[in-house]
């Protein structure tokens, strides 16, 4: 049987995943006809049809649940980071590595689709010394001297970040590099947002932070990063605000594919979703 069905948006948000849900309808059957009124990264609203798929009605429901799942998990994380990416201008806001076991790039294609910036694929293409790192190596110094031998006996070149959580800690970084060749491109400046007990932050240590380093190097701040408080943060000179909630705690976009969308939008009425 040939049956046309469509997309429907039951949730205002930014639509992800259009892309990546071709390549799975043609994976599943390549005489599928997929049509689209949006593209990714545009703006759907609750109840617009969005775009449609024609063809043999076996294989549109064979791949139907694999497309949904990874739209409203691309369309969520494009969402939220929309939303976050203006309220941090002029900073841009980043991903981390905390994203769902196998859907890496997923994840931040999403991201990107979304206004957001991509922060490291993996161990593979930015060092990031870590506090556990540089408890390990038995201080901060010593953890950037032993990536910056590592990278030239390895004849690497690629960039590097350092976490700090103290002000001491960038003063001491900052003077090691100012008298020693460094690998070192950007300093993180963690847990250095502070929440007050009246639901706001104090970013004054990480101003302070980020006028001592006076464009030496990219900033990074992690920490207490929410919709709440990114603005704020993002007014304080940082290059970066990285945030793990973007890809670890994803709110689904709710979009739907219906076949017979007359009644689906007479349910979804009745039911508020449409």
């Amino acid at each position: 049987m040939e049956v046309e069905a469509h997309f429907l948006a039951k949730e205002d948000g930014i639509v992800a995943g259009i892309s990546l849900a071709e390549m799975i309808f043609h994976e599943v059957d390549p005489s599928l006809k997929v049509e689209w009124s949006q593209k990714d990264g545009d703006y759907v609203q609750k109840g617009l049809q969005f775009g449609k798929v024609s063809g043999q009605a076996h294989n549109i429901v064979v791949a139907e649940r694999v497309v949904l799942n990874f739209m409203q998990r691309m369309s969520g994380i494009a969402t939220l980071t929309k939303t976050m990416a203006d309220a941090a201008h002029p900073a841009c806001i980043l991903e981390t590595r905390k994203t769902a076991p196998g859907l890496r790039l997923v994840d931040k294609w999403a991201v990107l689709i979304g206004g957001g910036r991509n922060h490291r694929m993996g161990l593979f293409d930015m060092v990031m010394i870590k506090d556990n790192h540089i408890s390990i190596a038995g201080g901060i110094i010593n953890a950037i001297k032993s990536v910056d031998q590592y990278l030239e006996q390895q004849n690497l070149q690629m960039e590097v970040e350092v976490e700090t959580r103290t002000l001491e800690e960038v003063d001491e970084v900052l003077r090691y590099t100012s008298q020693t060749k460094s690998s070192l491109t950007r300093i993180m400046l963690d847990n250095m947002v502070i929440p007050l007990p009246n639901g706001d932050v104090d970013v004054s240590m990480l101003k302070d932070a980020v006028e001592m380093i006076n464009g030496r190097f990219e900033t990074e701040a992690s920490g207490n990063v929410t919709l709440e408080t990114v603005h704020k943060i993002g007014q304080t000179g940082v290059t970066y605000i990285s945030s793990g909630a973007l890809t670890h705690s994803v709110k689904a976009l709710d979009i739907s594919l219906k076949i017979d969308t007359e009644l689906a939008l007479q349910v979804g009425r009745r039911t508020k979703r449409a």
